[in-house]
Parts: C-alpha cells; sequence; structure tokens
C-alpha cells in the first residue's frame, strides 16, 4: 500500500522583526536552523540567542571546567557565522536541566527583556519522530519555553521580574519548534545554506568526538539533507521546518 503524500508546509509567518532562539545547548540551532537564521538577518531581522546550559558534559575527554567555555566560545563564533550576536547563558547544568518553575521563570526573564515576537525552540517530545529517544534536557527546554512565551505576559506570574525592572511582554505572536515530526511551517534555506554549514563547523571540537567522517562533510551532509528533506514539502526548495504555535 502506497503511503498517503503529507501536506505541503507552509511559509513561516515573516510580519515580525524580533525573535529569540532558546535551545539547552551549543550546536541545538547549528543543528536544525540557522540557515534560517542567515536568511532572517539578511532580511535586517534582529535575532537573538539563549542557551540554558553551556554544553559542558558533552565531551567525554574534557572535563566540565574546560568544556564548558570551549563551547561557549565555539557557540558565539556559530552564531558570528549567521549574523547574531547576542548570545547568551543561563548556566544550568548540562544533562540534568529540569522542567519547573526556575526554568520557566529564567526564560521568562529573557523573553521580557527581548521582547520578541517569534519565539524559536527545539522539538520537546520524548522522541525525535518515534526513531530515537530525545534528551531530558531538548524536552525540559523545549516544554518550558512554550510556557515562558505565556508566562512572560502575565504580570502576576514571576512578579519578582517586574521588581527588578522586565516588565510583561505579551507580544509573543508565535512560538516555533524546530525539529519537530509534525511540522506545519517551513523557511527557504537557500540563501543561508552555506553559512549555516559554516555555523555548524564552527562546533569542530564537538564534531570531531561525535565522528571520524571530515568535519565539513559531515556538516555539508547533514544540513544538505535536513533541508532536502524539508524542501520536498515545500515546493523542491531547500527549507528548514517548524511546528509553528500561534498565541
Amino acid at each position: 500500500m502506497t503511503e498517503p503524500t503529507p501536506p505541503q508546509l507552509d511559509p513561516l509567518p515573516g510580519d515580525w522583526q524580533r525573535a529569540l532562539a532558546v535551545v539547552a545547548h551549543p550546536d541545538d540551532l547549528e543543528y536544525g536552523c540557522s540557515a534560517a537564521v542567515a536568511a532572517w538577518t539578511d532580511e535586517g531581522r534582529e535575532v537573538s540567542y539563549l542557551l540554558v546550559t553551556r554544553g559542558e558534559a558533552g565531551i567525554d575527554t574534557l572535563p566540565p571546567a574546560e568544556c564548558g567555555p570551549l563551547r561557549e566560545r565555539e557557540q558565539r563564533a556559530a552564531a558570528a557565522e549567521v549574523g547574531v550576536d547576542r548570545v547568551e547563558f543561563l548556566d544550568h547544568a548540562d544533562g540534568v536541566v529540569a522542567y519547573g518553575t526556575e526554568l520557566r521563570r529564567d526564560i521568562a526573564a529573557a523573553i521580557r527583556r527581548h521582547r520578541p515576537e517569534l519565539v524559536l525552540t527545539l522539538n520537546h517530545r520524548d522522541t525525535w519522530g518515534g526513531v530515537a529517544w530525545n534528551t531530558p534536557d531538548h524536552v525540559a527546554v523545549g516544554r518550558a519555553t512554550l510556557d515562558a512565551a505565556a508566562d512572560a505576559g502575565n504580570r502576576w506570574i514571576f512578579p519578582e521580574l517586574a521588581e527588578r525592572g522586565l516588565d510583561p511582554w505579551d507580544g509573543v505572536r508565535w512560538v516555533a519548534v524546530a525539529g519537530s515530526s509534525a511540522p506545519t511551517h517551513a523557511v527557504d534555506a537557500s540563501r543561508g545554506l552555506e553559512r549555516g554549514v559554516r555555523s555548524l563547523l564552527a562546533h569542530r571540537t564537538y564534531i570531531e568526538v561525535l565522528t571520524d567522517e571530515d568535519p565539513e562533510t559531515y556538516a555539508r551532509g547533514f544540513l544538505l539533507g535536513a533541508t532536502e528533506e524539508a524542501g520536498r514539502r515545500f515546493g523542491g526548495r531547500p527549507a528548514v521546518s517548524f511546528e509553528l504555535f500561534p498565541r
């Protein structure tokens, strides 16, 4: 029996100026949506990154005290490749990020600071399309980000933020989830794809412990494959897909 053809993806709304991307680790954005970010910054949009951890538990051969600063440097270099110069870290412990009010408050505070219309995050579901188990950090950060987008606009949730001068921000119009198994929208990645590859390559130390393959071959192959797959549902153009949650 022939599998049904999945529906085409709609273009992600473009009537916004500021976005905040919230993920758990350095490299999460580079494996997901940096090619889209490059296209957005080319258009003059403001994109900021918020990393919940520094990825300090991500390299077995490096102790966290050495790994964290190295991965932070690589993340800042990766962001610069796609035109992002605002990169913040929350310093939650890598590998043991817990969903809860502390995490929601920290993300809500960042949303109030940056006042985005679009918030980006990574797959918050238990698996990657039912094929591979997701990490607890990704699940916790993704779910907390979806909640914090609403928390940021409610003055009676986390009132201590207003006492710190962070007034409520109810201007988040969408939360877009990259890496979702149920995408609804996409962004043309054609113009930003090469910079997306360079952005992923900025995580060279991490890539070199993941694979014996040449880092550039690995990065290019991964991103070309991912954007080609999404593009099959987006008019044949290389694309970055998102599951969009309007607010």
